[in-house]
């Protein structure tokens, strides 16, 4: 009995320490002071204010345009690379896996200022596609991580048995194996994209003039201080993500009472 309560205890002194600054935020998105230091009254300015700040509001786009493209990417190389890695054997294996654990392990500064020597070794001109490339081979590895374990967790003789049936080499990847490894695959792109939206360093060294995303327009703004309008920002970016998430988790449990009503 006591082992319950201090689990419980433990588990939700986790929760607080984790989105205690995350209400906090929330809750000052509303306040009507530019200080978050005091609350001065309940206001909607800084929503309405964001909605007219065309700097950040460019900031943002080039930020989910360069997610998607980045991740759409990463995610396609990161599937195919996972399937060839999964049908290799020996020492090639392990060292292909160890290579591919590198940029993760990495601290991103390595990676960037990498990446920042090979566009100038190259004579790339630095801007939106510089940006791209950078995130799609800083994301890629994250989804070979992802896909890899539902490779594994596939039943051996499944891709053979498709191919005594007489499914060809493509039709067995797409009705067979895909399926299987879908939601590894939306895992690496939920974790590409995230890794997208929230870096900082490899886009600092990697874009262009004119081509700034959120991260770099924040650190901007904090040599004169952070505007309120980032709370807001960030509140409503919270929510949203919190509502994919609720949705594509809802979807799941309805299919699995379906299963279990069927049964």
């Amino acid at each position: 009995m006591v082992g319950k309560w201090i689990k419980r205890i433990y588990l939700s002194a986790a929760y607080i320490f984790l989105y205690a600054p995350i209400i906090f935020l929330i809750i000052f998105s509303f306040n009507s002071a530019k200080n978050s230091s005091s609350w001065e009254g309940f206001s909607l300015k800084w929503y309405v204010s964001l909605f007219n700040n065309v700097r950040i509001l460019k900031a943002l786009s080039y930020t989910v345009i360069v997610a998607l493209i980045s991740s759409i990417f990463s995610t396609i190389l990161g599937t195919i690379s996972a399937i060839g890695i999964d049908k290799m054997s020996g020492w090639g294996k392990k060292l292909i896996l160890n290579v591919n654990y590198l940029p993760v392990l990495n601290p991103d500064i390595v990676t960037a200022i990498s990446l920042m020597t090979l566009f100038i070794f190259f004579k790339v001109t630095f801007g939106f596609k510089t940006l791209i490339i950078s995130h799609i081979v800083f994301s890629t590895p994250y989804v070979i991580v992802s896909v890899l374990p539902k490779l594994k967790q596939m039943p051996k003789d499944l891709v053979k048995a498709a191919q005594d049936l007489g499914a060809t080499p493509f039709y067995t990847l797409k009705r067979v194996i895909l399926p299987q490894i879908a939601p590894g695959i939306f895992a690496g792109f939920l974790i590409s994209f995230t890794m997208s939206i929230d870096d900082f360093v490899i886009s600092f060294f990697n874009t262009g003039s004119g081509i700034t995303n959120l991260s770099i327009e924040i650190y901007s703004m904090a040599r004169r201080g952070i505007s309120p309008e980032i709370n807001a920002l960030s509140t409503l970016m919270f929510v949203a993500i919190f509502i994919l998430l609720f949705l594509a988790n809802g979807k799941d449990l309805i299919k699995s009472e379906r299963r279990n009503v069927n049964e």
